[in-house]
């Protein structure tokens, strides 16, 4: 969250290198600018013009390969942003990133599990999606609010950095982890009688 970010690295952690420090009005008009206010206008063309429904509907293929061609590109831009200057960041650096990234992932996601379990003993489906949504994180989402923060700071690719790289690592063990997933479902399901319907994982 934009507070979470501040609490972390400061209000003004950019003045004393001679750069605009955040500034929290113009932090949460970006914000409502670029994600608050296109997700209202969404919602209303949703809800209030069939036919842009219908539209979307139909071209649904195509919006969405759109989308994942944006997100590659939302994605080069930052690593070019973030590699630019090479003495801003290193290899090791960058290993380092990656393997701080994949104990904190696995830790969330074995610490969700459990307390999942622990709340949700008879609905492991629900089990199954809290372990997905609680440690999801979107690069669609976490990019445009990083850059409102930090816009005119020149190390905004190195925060941006962990971002880059929790979201491809959260697809690769949410991939890899999916089968097991479904047996998992398909077999609590049977233990506790419930109709197998393991179509919508």
């Amino acid at each position: 969250t934009p507070f979470l970010i501040l609490m972390y690295l400061g209000v003004d952690s950019t003045s004393d290198k001679g750069e605009d420090p955040v500034s929290l009005g113009q932090m949460f008009l970006k914000l409502g600018c670029r994600v608050v206010l296109p997700v209202l206008v969404g919602q209303l063309l949703q809800k209030k013009v069939p036919t842009v429904t219908e539209f979307v509907k139909t071209y649904k293929p195509y919006f969405k390969q759109t989308q994942e061609y944006m997100l590659v590109f939302i994605v080069y831009t930052v690593f070019c942003k973030t590699f630019r200057d090479p003495d801003a960041t290193s290899a090791s650096d960058a290993v380092l990133m990656i393997v701080l990234q994949l104990v904190l992932l696995l830790f969330t996601m074995t610490l969700a599990w459990f307390t999942l379990a622990l709340l949700f003993p008879d609905q492991p489906k629900l089990r199954v999606m809290g372990l997905y949504g609680c440690t999801h994180k979107t690069v669609a989402m976490g990019v445009p609010l990083i850059n409102a923060i930090y816009e005119s700071n020149s190390n905004v690719g190195l925060y941006t950095l962990p971002l880059l790289i929790w979201h491809p690592m959260q697809l690769v063990l949410g991939t890899a982890l999916a089968p097991k997933l479904v047996r998992f479902v398909e077999r609590e399901e049977k233990r506790l009688g419930q109709p197998l319907q393991t179509e919508s994982i």
